[in-house]
Parts: C-alpha cells; structure tokens; sequence
C-alpha cells in the first residue's frame, strides 16, 4: 500500500476499505489472512503529532478555557486556514453525539484542522463510525480518540424509555439499549447511570470491532477515552 509524506494514501486507504468489505462478504472467515497482511503495512507518521496524554491535556485545558470564558480561538486565523488546506494533521479524533449543544471544537476551544469530529445521535459506534474513525487514526495519525457523551442524552433517554420510535431513528437506540440493561437494576440517578454506561459500552465496542485501532492499540500509538459533558456547566469529564 502506497504512502504520501509517511501515510497511508488516502486513496488507497479507501481503495482498501473497499477491498475489505467486498472480500469479507466474498471469501467469508478466509479473508482473516488478507486483513491481517494489510493491517501490518499501516504506519501513520503525523509531521505534529503529540502523545494521547499530551492530547487529553490540552483538550482539558481549552475545556477549561471554554468554562471560564477565557477562550484563545486558537488555529482560526486565514493564515492558519490556508495551511491547514493543504495537509490536515488533527492531533484527536472526537466521536460525539449530534446534539447542538456539543460541539467540540467550541467546547474544547480548539481550531481549524485541531479536532478530526464525528458525531452521530448518542454516539453510537456504527461501521461508519469505525471506518471515519480507522482514517483519522491510520491515515491521518491522531493518536487519542474521545468518546463524548452528554448528560440529560435524549437519545439514550429513548433507549429507557423502549418505546416503538418512526422511520429510522429506532436503528440509533437499539445500538443504545445493550448499555441500559447494564444499569437497568441500578438505584441512584438511572439516567447519568444510563448516559455513562453508554459512554463506556461505545468505547469498548469502538475497540473491539475494528483490527486496524486494535493494532495501534497494542503498539501503544493510540489511545480510546469516554469522556461526558455537562450541558448545565460546559464542564468535560473523563470516564475512567
């Protein structure tokens, strides 16, 4: 597989992903060998690239900005836009909920090329998910992703609730439910309980279902945290 300045070619990459889903559904349990073979030859090199530790420090920190109202705006100037449109180096990758009141970029006041962001309604890992977040971390070399959940969830408020939902929204809590059962016995706050485990169920799925984060997991070149935020203060939390 090709590289440019020390990554994977983003072509090529896409070209593989293809290749994967098409010979998993092709050659079925025989494709194990191909994956494997191919997982081996990825070796992100990002030019700017800080340690997860690093990282969670300084997404902390501009949290801490953000809380008290003491924002940089940091990588938001025109000159900084016109370099980040040449090569995009993002030092995290963020799966967090849709919800309009979570933008990570703001709330952890970081900038242009700063944060690579998926979001999608509960933050539920779904192949999708995986794929984006595989190109943030094998071709684009962040080395920390963050499981971002939220309190007072309206998705995973759903997911209590389990009751039939229209069109396709339904597809979202029952990636949810599994969570709930967890803490379905539990006294206290259901809810936070609820939006926790969430958090913590999506990670783990998040390192179980993708060979290529498992690789750079085992060679210690990444890092997967849940983390909640707090809606009534803006304050974000890792979920240890």
């Amino acid at each position: 597989m090709s590289r440019i300045n020390g990554f994977v070619g983003r072509r090529n990459f896409l070209k593989f992903a293809s290749v994967v889903g098409i010979a998993a559904t092709t050659f079925g349990d025989s494709f194990w060998n191909i994956e494997q073979t191919a997982v081996a030859d990825i070796h992100p090199v990002n030019p700017n690239s800080i340690s997860p530790n690093e990282a969670i420090r300084r997404l902390l920190d501009g949290n801490q900005r953000f809380i008290n109202q003491k924002r940089q705006y940091p990588d938001q100037s025109l000159e900084h836009l016109r370099l980040v449109a040449k090569a995009q180096y993002p030092f995290a990758a963020i799966l967090g909920c849709a919800d309009s009141r979570v933008p990570a970029e703001i709330v952890f006041d970081q900038g242009l090329g700063d944060l690579f962001v998926v979001r999608v309604a509960g933050n539920v890992v779904s192949d999708t998910v995986i794929g984006s977040l595989e190109y943030s971390t094998a071709v684009l070399g962040s080395q920390l992703i963050i499981v971002l959940g939220h309190r007072r969830c309206g998705a995973v408020a759903e997911a209590i609730k389990n009751e039939p939902l229209p069109g396709r929204i339904g597809l979202i809590i029952e990636g949810i439910k599994p969570s709930v059962e967890r803490v379905k016995f539990r006294t206290g706050d259901n809810m936070q309980d609820a939006v926790i485990a969430n958090i913590q169920y999506q990670t783990e799925k998040l390192q179980e279902s993708s060979t290529i984060l498992a690789k750079l997991l085992g060679e210690g070149k990444l890092k997967i945290v849940g983390a909640c935020y707090d809606i009534d203060t803006g304050k974000v939390n890792i979920i240890t």
